[in-house]
């Protein structure tokens, strides 16, 4: 679109009455036009989280927070995943999977199992990870996607569980941080802390996600009698996922193993002569308890400072001079429509590009570049390797279940189909 001549401009009354008011006329505007924009940063800031207590009946009391249900605990915690704290829940929930890692049971059957230990499956492991995690969390409860998700973990869970080599305590544990951990870095981290019920619709999730996996919560105080609401989860399996960290978070040569390769995929896309500083990152976030577990270097303490001062910055600049993330930003991760192959693709991807698109975009686009720069694959690299045309849910996970556990998918289904339908999951 060709620019207005200078003429033209100046036939603006605006322009006209700014070109032609004193240094301290402009200096005035330039101040008011700040002004305005502060106070409406001020009403908009806090509108999503108003919005969301309008418009569930939770908000206010303990008492009606007993009633929530599972399906309206997962539409507050997608908003607050997808568009109030992106990023840093993104991140809590990659910290999450690792953190498991600092356990010594945990650690050393994912080296046996050769998931964490080769370089060539350690990628596919964390993206497998990731899209069946994303897919029951992305979707709805009673969604065919998040049942069929949850379904698969339960079928590549079954056997290690049957034989003991996964430990139930751990499974507890997991579960412990994925719900507990975004509410960590959410607190930690970004320009305000959740509320009490947007807490409570984590807890309420994740404790009927647990149901769905078939986790027992005898090892909590009230795991027998029964939790009054998602709150009530929280503190109770929080407290208990802190004893046994106290307990089982040991320093161990397999964790350090385990956490080298884990980094690995962390800073994938960090270049080589950055990748010292991204490894202090990493360290950073650990806190003290995790880099001793897997016997990691505690970061210089200028880098943390700095660290520091630029988490609270942004803290500071998402407050009080960034408007809120718009609906049409909302951090999408799979798409929504089975593609030509009735498969789905992933849309963003840190790690290699397992299930990612081979578009013009992804393999010619700004980020492409970059990813070749680096001498890292695009999608649609090397065949079929990376699986171009998308992933099937119920084929996730290590190459050799590829194709299994069909039947015992759809048992498992059923099972879902009666006992997880968006209801509450507290009696």
């Amino acid at each position: 679109m060709a620019s207005l001549p200078m003429s033209s401009v100046k036939d603006v009354p605006l322009f006209n009455s700014l070109l032609q008011a004193s240094p301290y006329q402009q200096i005035l505007y330039v101040l008011f036009g700040i002004a305005t924009y502060l106070a409406l940063i001020s009403s908009l800031r806090f509108q999503r989280r108003q919005t969301l207590h309008k418009k569930y009946s939770y908000y206010g009391t303990r008492q009606s927070m007993r009633s929530m249900t599972d399906q309206d605990a997962w539409a507050i915690q997608k908003t607050i995943m997808q568009i109030e704290f992106p990023f840093i829940v993104l991140k809590s929930l990659q910290f999450a999977l690792f953190r498991t890692y600092g356990i010594p049971t945990i650690s050393t059957l994912l080296l046996k199992t050769s998931q964490l230990s080769d370089s060539t499956t350690s990628f596919k492991r964390y993206a497998d990870t990731g899209t069946l995690i994303g897919q029951f969390m992305a979707f709805d409860p009673r969604s065919e996607r998040a049942q069929t998700a949850i379904a698969r973990t339960n079928f590549l869970h079954k056997g290690y569980r049957a034989s003991g080599k996964i430990l139930e305590a751990d499974m507890l544990y997991t579960l412990s941080l994925f719900a507990l951990e975004p509410i960590r870095f959410v607190r930690q981290f970004e320009w305000r802390e959740m509320t009490e019920m947007e807490r409570c619709a984590i807890g309420t999730f994740w404790k009927s996600l647990g149901d769905a996996l078939g986790i027992s919560y005898d090892a909590l105080r009230s795991g027998k009698t029964g939790f009054q609401d998602g709150i009530h989860w929280l503190e109770e399996i929080g407290a208990w996922s802190e004893q046994y960290e106290v307990q089982h978070m040991k320093p161990h040569p397999r964790n350090k193993e385990i956490a080298e390769r884990t980094i690995d995929v962390l800073l994938y896309n960090v270049p080589n002569f950055l990748k010292p500083l991204g490894g202090y990152f990493v360290s950073y976030l650990m806190g003290d308890r995790l880099r001793t577990a897997m016997m990691m270097k505690e970061p210089p303490a200028f880098f943390s400072g700095i660290l520091a001062l630029t988490f609270k910055l942004r803290q500071l600049y998402l407050r009080y001079l960034s408007l809120p993330r718009p609906n049409f930003m909302r951090l999408d991760v799979f798409t929504d429509k089975l593609n030509e192959h009735g498969r789905h693709w992933v849309l963003i991807y840190e790690g290699a590009p397992f299930y990612v698109q081979p578009t013009i975009w992804n393999r010619w686009g700004p980020m492409a570049w970059f990813k070749w720069a680096l001498g890292q694959p695009l999608p649609g690299d090397d065949d079929d390797k990376y699986y171009p045309r998308g992933f099937n849910t119920h084929d996730l996970g290590p190459k050799w279940f590829e194709g299994k556990g069909y039947k015992e998918l759809e048992d498992f289904k059923k099972t879902l189909r009666q006992q997880r339908m968006g209801q509450c999951p507290f009696p």
